[in-house]
Parts: structure tokens; sequence; C-alpha cells
């Protein structure tokens, strides 16, 4: 039987042949103990009436869910990994287990492991995750979408029982198997080996691939139109994404090609931070020496991820049609930015024009300031119409500094958007949610000390007041389906 009567199955994967990717089993877990279900996301795609046992069976143990795959199936790709290339990657600790449409919108969605066991790409790894990056990688989900980020989502997290070791870990540490929710797990690296291998006809028919089931409206015979098409729609997508990390104040850490996909969806989280306060130079990764991926390198790296996308296209079309698809990639980023700001403060928008010189005069505040982040957004939603509580916020003495009065006088001109839910239970707070490192060590620590979980599901509670203030989820928070 289906696990819902609405459950829209897909296979499209499959379609593209055995050249992109390679059959696998799942790891055999000696424990199943359910973590976290996202409720909310299970009834976007008629999951949501699995019992228990059910979704353990599913997503602890993978057994197939009806009309998908009956067997995962590792995605081959390549990439460039802090600049260098590495033709020897692939899903290494994870599988695509199984795809389905979205009842909301109809979209085709994957559901991607993390944590499930060894391929042909693992590398002498041994393909599993610690819970602890499980617990860190719902964390993040769950925050980036109520701040308004596209992101995948995590679906399911359960403990496995196995005690594994790691450099970056006191160990042996927990060990988990995640389950996320995303809208494509097609990469700018799973092109790059197709060009590696020189397969254009591959590279071709991934395109056509992609168009007709995640953007059918690029469809156009002329190959040149189809391709240039293409690669500027990835951008706009791609550029619309770095628009909204730059405004949550979110550091991704490893923009590797291979963690870009095509449909300008964020995912894959491992060394990820949220800005204590605005440092362009802040880094998530310790181990990104140079600063690569730091904050403010961010919108830079993704445009030189999606140049590497637009070389693997150059066998299909000549250079200067790929070069005006990337022409508009900073008018993009710059419009995706403004508008998230504006969202993130409640406004209703005066153009891209006035609401990029607001971002930018409230990011010269916050340099200048260093106030703390998320504080100051939290402060400012709904603009003036909140301007009395101003006084009240532990950031006070911050909207007195010189830098704001610009700010102020932006602010002014707005008016609430017709959205905004200023007068939110959530904005009667003194303080916001955040997401900040000292955050997250304080939910885990009494996770491994006392296997305490209480903490990280009032967390996520919190996380879900706030999407429903700033309005970026489309149902109310799930009922508690998992252990306290």
């Amino acid at each position: 039987m289906p696990p819902h009567s609405d459950f829209r199955p897909s296979v499209a994967h499959a379609a593209l042949g055995d050249a992109f990717f390679d059959p696998v089993d799942a790891a055999r877990f000696p424990q199943h103990v359910l973590r976290h279900r996202d409720q909310r996301w299970a009834a976007r795609v008629g999951l949501d009436g699995l019992s228990d046992e059910e979704w353990l069976a599913h997503f602890g143990g993978f057994a197939p869910l009806p009309g998908s795959f009956e067997q995962p199936l590792a995605l081959r790709y390549h990439g460039h990994q802090f600049r260098s290339y590495n033709p020897d990657l692939g899903d290494g600790r994870g599988f695509l287990f199984a795809q389905m449409h979205d009842l909301l919108d109809g979209r085709l969605l994957d559901l991607g492991t993390k944590g499930s066991g060894t391929t042909p790409w693992s590398r002498s790894g041994d393909g599993r995750l610690t819970l602890k990056g499980g617990v860190r990688e719902v964390l993040a989900t769950s925050m980036l979408e109520a701040l308004g980020v596209n992101t995948s989502k995590s679906l399911s997290l359960v403990e496995t029982g196995e005690e594994l070791y790691r450099g970056d870990e006191p160990s042996p540490t927990r060990a988990s198997v995640l389950v996320r929710l995303s809208h494509s797990h097609i990469r700018i690296g799973t092109f790059q080996r197709l060009a590696y291998l020189g397969e254009t006809e591959l590279t071709l028919k991934l395109i056509d691939h992609a168009i007709r089931n995640y953007m059918p409206e690029l469809w156009h015979d002329d190959m040149t139109l189809r391709v240039a098409g293409f690669l500027t729609e990835v951008s706009v997508r791609v550029a619309r994404l770095g628009g909204q990390w730059m405004a949550a104040g979110f550091v991704h850490g490893v923009l590797n090609t291979d963690n870009i996909n095509i449909t300008g969806e964020s995912f894959d989280y491992g060394p990820w931070r949220f800005l204590p306060t605005y440092q362009p130079k802040f880094t998530a990764a310790y181990f990104d020496h140079s600063g690569l991926y730091a904050f403010g390198r961010q919108p830079d790296t993704l445009l030189w991820n999606l140049a590497r996308l637009g070389g693997c296209l150059l066998p299909l079309v000549e250079k200067p049609a790929l070069e005006g698809a990337l022409a508009s990639y900073w008018d993009n980023f710059h419009r995706g930015f403004a508008g998230a700001i504006i969202r993130r403060l409640g406004l209703r928008t005066q153009g891209d024009e006035a609401d990029g010189d607001l971002g930018r005069a409230l990011y010269v505040f916050l340099q200048e300031t260093q106030a703390p982040y998320e504080q100051c957004f939290f402060d400012l939603y709904g603009g003036r119409a909140r301007a009395d509580r101003w006084k009240l916020s532990p950031s006070a003495a911050f909207y007195d500094a010189p830098a704001f009065a610009e700010v102020r006088a932006m602010l002014s001109l707005y008016q609430p958007a017709a959205s905004a839910q200023p007068g939110h239970a959530y904005f009667a707070a003194a303080t916001p949610c955040t997401m900040l490192v000292d955050d997250v060590e304080a939910l885990w620590a009494p996770i491994a000390e006392r296997d305490d979980w209480s903490h990280f599901h009032v967390k996520l509670d919190a996380i879900a007041t706030m999407a429903q203030a700033y309005g970026t989820t489309p149902f109310p928070p799930p009922d508690r389906t998992t252990p306290a």
C-alpha cells in the first residue's frame, strides 16, 4: 500500500541511465532510534501517515518506498574542492533513496541520505554520520527555512547504535543516518564529471533531463537557446540563494562545486556557522586557513562555481552565449539580497534600488558598531512600526550610534509589508531565537552527557514559532512525534 493516498512517487532520475549512478545497498544498522521526524514536510509529500515503525523501516532500514527506486542510487560526480579539482568524488556516504512530487506545487523532490553506508565512492571512509553531525544539520535546515532561505529539509534523523571514531569529535561518538528532502541532487560537479570524461552527448542528455524535470518553461528546440537558457536559469537561482545567505548571516563553510546544485537550493551542511556580528572575514571551517569560503567571499565563490559549470557546456555552444548567461549574475545577486533584506525586516518593497540602498546602509551600521547580528534584524522588524521598542532592546545603545542615523532615516520611508506580523508573540520577547555556535554546543551537551533531548525539541519549537512569525512555513508547528 502507498504511504498516503496522495503520495506521488517517481523514478525520474533512473531515466538518465547507469552512466550517472551506481545501485547500492544501505548499511544494516544494529539499532533504529527515531530522533527527528519533520511531520510538516512529510505531509507535503504524502508520508505523514506512516507509523513510527513504518517510518523506521523506510528511513532506518531503507525498505523501498512503493513506486520509487527498488534499490538506492549512489550518484556520480566530480568537483573543485577549495579550488582543487577532484575526480574521485561521488556519493560516498549517501545515496538517492527515492523521488516523489510535492503535493502543494507539483515539484519533483528527492530523498537523499547522509550516513547510510559505504558505496563505490567512499574512498576508504566508513560511510557513516555522527549523531552530532545529524543534529547540526537538522538545526541548520530548520533555522535557514525559518529565515527564508531556500534549503533542503531534514526529514528524518535516526540514531543507529554504532560507535564512530572521528578526529574532530571526542571518540567514540554516536552514529546516525539522516534523510533530507531536496529539490534535486544534480550538482555542478555532476556536469564536471561528464566534461572531464569528454561525454558531450551525456552532458546534453543531463541538461535536457534537468529542463524537463525542474525548469520545463525553458524548453526550446534550438540547442543553443536551450543550453544558454539553462545556464542563465541556474545562475539566477544560485545568485538568489547567495543573497539569501548574506541576509541571513549564514556561512556555509564548504562551497565546493559538488555542494552547489542546479536548482539553487542550499544543502549538505558540515562546518556551517551563523554570524554573531557582521564580519566579512568570518569563516566556518577550521580547515579553511585562507578564508576562501569566508562570509564576505561567498557571492564571488558562487560566481566562480557557475563559471566552472559554463566551462562544462562549451562543447555544446559558443563561448559568447555562455558568457551572456552569466553576465547578469551580480544584478540577480543584488536583487536577491535586497529582496531578502526587505523580507527579513517585514517591509513593503520600494524597488530594488531603494531596497538595496537600505541593505547597504544597514550593513555599514552592523560593521561599524559590531551590533549583534540577529538581534538587530529582530529589533528592526516592522520598521518604524516597532521603533518604540528599540530603546527596550539589549542593543538599544547601538541605535544611538551615528552610523544608525542613515538606517533610521531610510526606515522612516518604509511601511510594514501587508504580510508582516510585528505584533506576533515571537516579537514580544526581548531577544530573538539564534543559532550561534554556543547555542549548538549547549543543545548538544545534554544529549551527549545524559541522552536528554528536551532542549533540542524546545529549540525546534522555538524555530517553528519564529517561522510562523516570519511567514516562512506553510503549516503550523507539527505535533511532537519523537521522544523528548
